[in-house]
């Protein structure tokens, strides 16, 4: 029986419908269990605020797939899990991390992954790292295009390109992990085929979408004046500032195997998902 949590956004999503398509036996642990019900999914009442819902969530569980909330909590939620895991038997944690955690010193993003991966390694508790880079979903869902009409997409990402992934291939290398074996102690570094910078990206999802999507770089301060606007605190300020530098400066540029080691096949391309997306397969 494995565990899912964050079941119901891009990354968990997608790693449910990869277990639901393998026949494996999974609960999905959420705030409001009733919101998911008649997806055909078993679910379970788990509250990352409220310790005390972990024990029964993992009882008969031998495997989680640990995916936390964005929160400067995240090393506490994560040492509270693996506290219970330990008590409720739990013999493999699969967590979602993020590209670039194991670099010293790293963003501030990166960090509380590191300390988060840390907790999970000294608990004795067998382990498996996924470490995505940016999404390619992003642009839908955080940067501004819209699939519906023509839209102006503003970013700091400057002329930077990206090894962006579908997040379609982290959840079915997040299932064949949970379902596999051999995957214990390692990390797998996940991202597409490609570099795009996003005036690249855009173009191709509005060739798809039969939009014209323009990307209009703008300053850092810019960026964090409008996020600021928005009332972020200033701990996601400084984090999304920090991502979006990593691709500015070309940092995120250079494709990993970590999708082709675990499934066998090489990871889809920007075109693929766009295609995809287009045909209302996403």
């Amino acid at each position: 029986m494995i565990l899912v949590t964050g079941g119901t956004g891009t990354i968990g999503s997608s790693t449910v419908k990869a277990l639901q398509a393998k026949g494996a036996r999974f609960k999905v642990g959420a705030r409001s269990p009733d919101k998911l019900k008649g997806q055909g999914v078993e679910t379970v009442l788990f509250d990352w605020d409220k310790p005390e819902t972990f024990g029964p969530a993992l009882q008969g569980v031998e495997k989680v797939f640990l995916l936390t909330p964005v929160s400067d909590k995240q090393t506490q939620y994560t040492q509270a899990l693996v506290d219970a895991a330990k008590k409720a038997g739990v013999k493999h944690i699969v967590k979602l991390s993020v590209m670039g955690a194991d670099a010293e010193p790293g963003i501030s993003l990166g960090r509380l992954h590191r300390s988060s991966e840390k907790a999970i390694k000294d608990s004795g508790i067998a382990w498996t790292m996924l470490r995505p880079t940016y999404f390619m979903e992003n642009f839908f869902n955080f940067y501004g295009a819209d699939p519906k009409k023509d839209s102006t997409v503003y970013t700091t990402h400057g002329n930077g390109k990206a090894v962006w992934v579908d997040g379609r291939d982290v959840g079915e290398v997040a299932a064949a992990v949970l379902t596999g074996k051999g995957h214990e102690g390692k990390a797998y570094e996940l991202t597409g085929p490609e570099a795009l910078d996003s005036a690249e990206a855009l173009t191709i999802l509005g060739e798809a979408l039969g939009r014209k999507y323009t990307h209009v770089p703008v300053p850092e301060e810019a960026g964090r004046k409008a996020m600021k606007d928005q009332h972020m605190p200033d701990w996601i300020v400084d984090g999304l500032s920090e991502l979006a530098a990593l691709i500015r400066n070309g940092w995120a540029a250079t494709p990993a195997t970590g999708v082709k080691d675990v499934l066998g096949r090489p990871p889809r391309t920007f075109k693929e998902y766009a295609k995809d997306y287009a045909a209302g397969k996403i």
